[in-house]
């Protein structure tokens, strides 16, 4: 891991001091800081099968007991974790700006975990669950009570449906609402900060590019190049608990 440029550092300090409003997008690389970089562990059952095979309605309907076990899975992994110095730091930024927006394509709640009330969750939130009949909501210790006296992990509500995890799936459209306010906050900020995230998913892979396009200022923190690091004004290629950290601690 490389040190962070110091031109870069104190330009996106700048920038970041003299902004009304900043806009941030975050990725999975976020959450793996925390621990959560995979669902499948090393031989075990979650090898066999990919993502596209399991979060998806027709796998739902096919094998409700199945998919399920895989989210009880996945939401036992993230409830050992907890927000790493880059979610707690932007909880931070967010008192120090004058305006800003989180938008995630992370499912985990660590955003919130670490203190972040107003968080823009494109893809959902793994800890909720609905009834795909009635769309009444459950809280996760309702879904985990009824899921403990299942005999075949199948998860019914009082009308009869089945409840599933309130995430997007692959074929499913993002939510209206949190897609219109992550378009503006695009096309509105002063500043765009993409966090680790490959900026290969659209729709959210278009946010930045829209913000550079309407004026923003695009700052980028990933390890790893991506799409946009030629057109990044500034590309930190280390961990975002690191450079959000010293961001914050400096701001």
């Amino acid at each position: 891991m490389g040190r962070i440029n110091k031109k870069k550092y104190e330009k996106a300090l700048e920038k970041l001091r003299s902004a009304d409003f900043v806009t941030i997008l975050t990725g999975a690389g976020i959450s793996k800081e925390s621990g959560i970089s995979t669902f499948r562990g090393d031989g075990g059952l979650w090898n066999k099968f990919s993502p596209e095979e399991l979060a998806n309605i027709e796998a739902f309907y096919k094998n409700p007991a199945l998919v399920s076990e895989w989210y009880e899975y996945r939401r036992h992994i993230i409830q050992k974790t907890s927000p790493n110095k880059g979610h707690i730091a932007l909880f931070e930024m967010s008192k120090m700006v004058e305006k800003m927006m989180l938008i995630t394509q992370n499912v985990d709640g660590l955003h919130q975990k670490a203190g972040n009330e107003n968080v823009i969750e494109l893809h959902g939130n793994i800890m909720r669950n609905y009834c795909v009949e009635c769309l009444d909501e459950y809280t996760l210790q309702e879904f985990e009570k009824m899921y403990e006296k299942s005999n075949d992990h199948i998860v019914r509500c009082k009308c009869g449906g089945l409840i599933r995890p309130d995430v997007v799936w692959f074929g499913e459209s993002l939510p209206e609402n949190e897609l219109e306010q992550a378009f503006e906050g695009s096309v509105e900020t002063d500043i765009f900060m993409a966090v680790g995230t490959s900026a290969l998913v659209r729709p959210a892979a278009d946010f930045p590019m829209l913000a550079k396009a309407n004026g923003a200022f695009l700052i980028e923190i990933n390890p790893e190049e991506t799409v946009i690091s030629d057109i990044a004004d500034v590309s930190f290629k280390q961990p975002a608990s690191v450079v959000l950290d010293e961001l914050v601690r400096d701001l």
